[in-house]
């Protein structure tokens, strides 16, 4: 077995970078400073013409998925190598359609900005605001070639924002007009969801439902797949199809057919390649069985349930275990959490290591196909968005974990071979899944380390955990061997790609916001090779732990600078992660913010202010300081006193904006705020 080398870099590097947001790193100019820098490392490899095989799987089925929430086009392009390394054979984008654009054009996962804006189509046609153009797709589609990796889109046909004034005229007119695009009862909520008619034709959540019984509408769809195929898209998933008829449900339309999923899934370009998998979350009246005959795949969010019940209860039987919830289909989709879980069912809650031993759970078995959702870079149980809490950003950094590493890596050299499902020494504690002919990998539920002893058929000898670095042994049909509580042992008769430790570069106590005109961002770096630095995508220059960039503006506004960092390992993984720094503007005495009062308030709002701290600061107690009507209909708050950085919740004693229980909205001075 090779053991992992790593070389001593010896590098002497002091710079002091002040930047402004607005211009580009290019050299030493004006306010860039930058003293001794070499120009490479010693015998450093040619790492962009490294021919690494990251021997993935050739279908997306056999492989496993990385749901890259909420990354860019660019980001994911950037993060590919690190993806291969990582042993995904495909990434999952989020709804790359024309969206619904807040009034500022915020970024923000939650704040100034939505993610949820990409779920709100205004048109389909490739690109949008948060997460780039249809060049920018097109080049990560041709990229992803590059390493084998395919792209599965997420698209939403079902439904179009709430904000009716900014779908696209083209789209509508496909259908001639509102009246035939929309559903009869389109814009009633359900209310009953065992009622398939109900649930296939009326709103869900207030978001106006489409006619996907309407052929206009549909051919229009179709070329939207198509572009997208063109491009270089190799599958998508259904977002809401349980909310799209099956041919068999109640029309909505007498004259219309009920062939959404007949067309969509036959008439694309190269339909037979394609890989089609809906979201049919279970429950009320789900008919899951027929979405998989008529799609060809569906989540299945009932397992998923069971596995995370699994690590928390520490407990999980080889039958249960074995037993997906469908009634024996295996064209599945399987997680531990989806986005929608990590948002709304509290399963953030959940720690990186249930999600580690969840995910080899998913991962070492045969059939099925999992997705690994990446939660925000920097999030924690207190704070679900995370540090940087940018749609665009790459996540966070759990997705290239070493246990999801080898298991990955194990799933693609298992293709095809039989699994085997047991508790090994009858404790329900320990699950193990052996692919015949190729390894095992084994789950320690528990918080104690075990012994194992099971029945395998792999020959007798002995075998390298690639987790744990420890060995087992296999005589006359067991497995013996230790595996540390609450961990995973992938045991590999097949040699499988080994990697250094996994790198990393990155800041040490980063902050994205900051006040002050300067920021200090020091540099650490883990078991690398070589490492870089660049700012707003400019120059690579060589960096090392301990260096320091000093970050600011030369104008007084609100600017952000990007920085990325780049990383090798010796055997040429790359690491590539983009951090981002924003200077906050300052509120000075004078400034104002509007708001536009919903038609069911008081004609009496308050604008309570207030910054987080100890203490909190806050312009006076709840509610707040009564608002000015304007002129034109908008109601307004002055500061009558500096602030550094603030939040505001509007509100008129008792109704209030944002909800109860959320935070103040961060303020943008001059800003207006209308309630969604």
């Amino acid at each position: 077995m090779k053991k992992s080398i790593y070389k001593s870099i010896c590098l002497t590097l002091c710079f002091c970078l002040l930047i402004s947001p607005m211009i580009f790193f290019s050299g030493c100019k004006n306010d860039v400073i930058i003293f001794d820098v070499p120009s490479s490392f010693e015998d450093e490899p040619d790492y962009e013409n490294m021919d690494i095989d990251y021997s993935l799987a050739d279908s997306i089925t056999d492989g496993a998925i990385l749901h890259a929430w909420s990354w860019s086009f660019n980001t994911i392009k950037e993060s590919l190598p690190m993806i291969a390394a990582a042993g995904f054979s495909s990434v999952q984008t989020s709804p790359i359609n024309e969206c619904y654009v807040n009034e500022s054009g915020g970024k923000e996962l939650s704040g100034n900005g939505k993610w949820y804006y990409h779920y709100q189509p205004t048109d389909w046609v490739i690109g949008n605001y948060q997460l780039g153009t249809r060049d920018e797709f097109k080049s990560m589609c041709e990229e992803a070639d590059k390493y084998g990796i395919k792209i599965i889109v997420d698209v939403v046909p079902n439904h179009v924002t709430t904000y009716l004034e900014s779908v696209s005229e083209n789209l509508l007119h496909t259908a001639d007009g509102t009246s035939s695009f929309f559903h009869e009862h389109g814009f009633e909520n359900i209310t009953n969801w065992g009622n398939r008619l109900e649930c296939t034709s009326y709103a869900m959540s207030g978001l106006p439902d489409v006619n996907t019984e309407n052929k206009g509408f549909q051919d229009y769809f179709i070329n939207f797949l198509n572009d997208c195929i063109a491009c270089g898209a190799d599958g998508f998933r259904y977002d809401t199809a349980k909310h799209i008829a099956l041919s068999d449900d109640p029309k909505a339309d007498p004259s219309l057919e009920n062939n959404f999923w007949k067309r969509v899934t036959t008439e694309i370009t190269d339909a037979d390649r394609i890989f089609n998998y809906g979201e049919v979350l279970q429950g009320d009246n789900d008919r899951i069985n027929q979405y998989i005959k008529e799609i060809g795949a569906v989540t299945a969010s009932n397992y998923g349930a069971k596995i995370r019940n699994a690590v928390k209860s520490c407990t999980l039987t080889a039958d249960s275990y074995k037993d997906y919830g469908v009634g024996g289909s295996t064209n599945l989709v399987t997680w531990f959490e989806s986005h929608d879980n990590y948002i709304n069912d509290g399963t953030s809650s959940y720690s990186d290591e249930d999600i580690r031993l969840g995910w080899a759970l998913l991962c070492s078995r045969k059939d099925t196909t999992p997705l690994f959702f990446d939660r925000p870079y920097g999030s924690t149980q207190s704070n679900i968005w995370g540090t940087i809490n940018l749609s665009g950003a790459a996540g966070s950094e759990l997705y290239f974990d070493k246990t999801v590493m080898y298991v990955n890596r194990f799933r693609n050299a298992s293709i095809g071979a039989d699994e085997v499902i047991s508790n090994p020494n009858g404790n329900n504690s320990l699950v193990m899944t052996e692919r015949k002919g190729k390894g095992a990998v084994i789950i320690n539920l528990s918080t104690s380390s075990q012994n194992i002893s099971g029945n395998v058929s792999l020959p007798d000898g002995n075998y390298f955990d690639y987790i744990n670095a420890s060995d087992f042994t296999v005589a006359n049909g067991k497995i013996t061997g230790a595996i540390p509580p609450r961990s995973v042992a992938v045991v590999s008769a097949v040699e499988l790609r080994e990697s250094d430790t996994i790198q990393r570069a990155y800041f040490n106590d980063y902050t994205r916001k900051y006040k002050d005109d300067t920021i200090y961002a020091e540099i650490v770096t883990e078991d690398v090779y070589s490492c870089y630095y660049s700012v707003n995508g400019g120059t690579q220059v060589p960096c090392s732990t301990g260096d320091k960039l000093v970050i600011g503006n030369s104008a007084d506004k609100t600017g952000t600078t990007s920085v990325t960092l780049t990383a090798y390992d010796f055997y040429g993984d790359k690491y590539v992660m983009t951090y981002y720094f924003t200077k906050e503007e300052k509120i000075t005495s004078g400034k104002k913010v509007y708001f536009n009062k919903p038609s069911n308030w008081g004609d009496k709002l308050y604008a309570y202010v207030y910054s987080e701290g100890s203490p909190v600061r806050e312009n006076k107690s709840w509610p707040g300081i009564p608002m000015k009507e304007e002129s034109d209909g908008r109601y307004s708050y002055t500061f009558d006193e500096d602030w550094g950085s603030a939040l505001v919740i509007f509100n008129d004693g008792s109704n209030q904006y944002p909800a109860a229980m959320a935070p103040g909205f961060a303020v943008i001075p001059d800003y207006t705020y209308s309630v969604e």
